[in-house]
Formats: structure tokens, sequence, C-alpha cells
């Protein structure tokens, strides 16, 4: 069925996307930044933030299949010999081996794995927003989504020109995504509660919600799960009786 045309509700103004040419986008929500015993809540680092955003995110993305909306999930994650982490004193691997990339973890059923190493447990997205068949599962290896992967080669052959942002962290992983996708002419828009950010979680105004003004006054759009549901439902239900 051919929806067509979505009005989304958002700021700083409501916006209409083709639902044809469009894309959700799940950044990074893996076992290492959303699950007990990966590598954030190895380091002591709160992620409750982020598995609040799980249950919204689980129903954008269950209306995006039901509309037939790609979706690409992007996943950070490193060669075993950690060839592609960067140069001795750069300062992705710096940061990245403090945090202990690479080190050996224990999974919660047992399995050994690595922090943020490809190809396991670690590196798996959180069960609750596993991937389907048909679904595009992109590695990356620094914090944007189009530093050296496919990402653009993908949405140019399906001519896909809006994307729909979710996943973690929001000012580091889904801000630099959405700051390269921006640079590239893609239109952004983040669903706010399908996001989370641990970094000045505790200060008055943390470090999401500045995400979340930049994002709305220079780089794209903000909305919500809700909102993005409810305008797939509608464009769904006018389509049907358009058919009828």
């Amino acid at each position: 069925m051919d929806y067509g045309i979505v009005e989304l509700d958002a700021e700083p103004y409501r916006i209409a996307l083709d639902l044809a040419r469009r894309a959700v986008i799940v950044v990074d929500m893996q076992n290492d930044f959303g699950s007990q015993g990966g590598l954030f809540d190895h380091a002591g680092i709160d992620i409750s933030i982020i598995r609040r955003a799980i249950e919204p995110t689980r129903k954008v993305l269950a209306a995006a299949r039901n509309a037939g909306i790609k979706l690409i999930y992007l996943k950070m994650g490193f060669r075993p010999d950690l060839s592609d982490l960067g140069a001795e004193d750069s300062p992705n691997r710096l940061r990245h081996l403090r945090f202990g990339v690479g080190q050996a973890s224990i999974a919660p059923d047992g399995r050994q794995g690595r922090f943020l190493v490809r190809d396991t447990w670690n590196t798996d997205i959180v069960a609750e927003l596993a991937p389907m068949p048909g679904d595009t599962v992109l590695y990356k290896h620094r914090f944007s989504g189009f530093y050296e992967t496919e990402l653009d080669n993908v949405l140019r052959k399906l001519r896909i020109r809006n994307l729909i942002f979710t996943g973690c962290t929001t000012s580091i992983c889904v801000d630099s995504t959405i700051r390269d996708a921006m640079f590239r002419d893609y239109r952004c828009v983040l669903l706010a509660d399908c996001t989370g950010e641990p970094i000045g979680g505790d200060l008055a105004r943390s470090n999401h919600e500045a995400s979340l003004l930049t994002v709305q006054t220079l780089l794209g759009w903000v909305s919500s799960s809700e909102r993005f549901v409810l305008a797939v439902k509608t464009c769904a239900t006018e389509a049907t009786r358009n058919a009828s």
C-alpha cells in the first residue's frame, strides 16, 4: 500500500515526509550501552536513561515496519585486533581504551565477550529491539554512522532523503550522525523519547536537552514516538479509505 505523505508534528514546525523516501535509523541500541553487564554498566554509567528509550523505540519500529518504512541499525563495534580504533595517540583510541574497549567480559547468559568488539553479545542489539529479516545492520567505528561506512550508499540507492532518528547516546553518536546527515542534505527528525544521554543527566539542564535544542534550531526537527506513531497510523487510515 502506498501511504504517501505523512504530516508529522515537530519542533520548530510541522514537517511533511514522504514515507517512500524515509528510513528509521536506530543508533547503537546495543548491549554494551543499554544492558546489564555491558560496557556502560561495567563502567558505572547509569543505563536507566537508555533503558527508558527502549519501549517508545519498540513502538516506533513496529509502526515503521507496518508501514513498510526501511529500518537501518547502526552498531558501534571494532575489529578483534582493534586495528580500526585509531592511531596510538588518537582521541578515539585513548578515550575508548579508558572505558575498557577490547577487554574480556561475561554476558548475563555466561557467554564470553569483549567490550565493543564486533560479533559478540556486547555489540548485539538489545533483545527488545532486535533486527528482523529485511532490516539493514551496519557496523561503525567512530561516533558518526557515516564515517567510513556504507550508510550513505545504502540510503542513496534506496532514494531515501528523510531520516527518523532513535538511539543512544543523544549528544554523542546520535548527534554526530545527524550532523553528518544534515551536511549531506538529508532531512533529519529526532524522536526525543527514543534516545538518551547519560552525560550531564544529573544537571539542572541536561546534555540531552541541549542536543534537542541544537537539532531543532539548526540541524533538523524534534518530535516524539507518540507523534510519529499517530502520524503513520493516520496516514495508513487515509490510504485505506482512498483505496476502497
